[in-house]
């Protein structure tokens, strides 16, 4: 399965749960609506997310935030520099977290490009 095929399925499975579970429709709310706010623009509040992603170790979070980041306009560069900023702030943890990001950040750019 490709990674944004995982992507897809987790997204759906998140769908399911809500519907299952409809009290985290506003939770869901306040997330979309901390996503929208105009004061820090969309690419770099993905990229936060990204960094504290990575730092929390959270595999989904990692795969969301970097096609997020992705699909916000931010470059192979921005993303590296991320995760240099995230390592900095979680330490050898994070290193083993952003080796993972880095390894979804190729693979959702090859995706891209095929």
């Amino acid at each position: 399965m490709s990674r944004s095929e995982e992507l897809s399925a987790f997204k759906a499975s998140l769908g399911e749960l809500v519907e299952d579970a409809p009290e985290l429709e506003q939770f869901v709310g306040f997330v979309e609506s901390a996503e929208t706010t105009t004061v820090i623009d969309h690419k770099t509040k993905e990229l936060m997310s990204l960094a504290i992603g990575v730092v929390t170790r959270c595999d989904h979070c990692i795969l969301w935030h970097t096609d997020a980041a992705l699909e916000a306009g931010a470059t192979h560069e921005e993303i590296i520099d991320t995760l240099k900023i995230a390592v900095a702030m979680g330490g050898g943890p994070a290193m083993t977290y952003a080796i993972v990001a880095y390894e979804t950040l190729q693979a959702l750019e090859a995706e891209r490009n095929e």
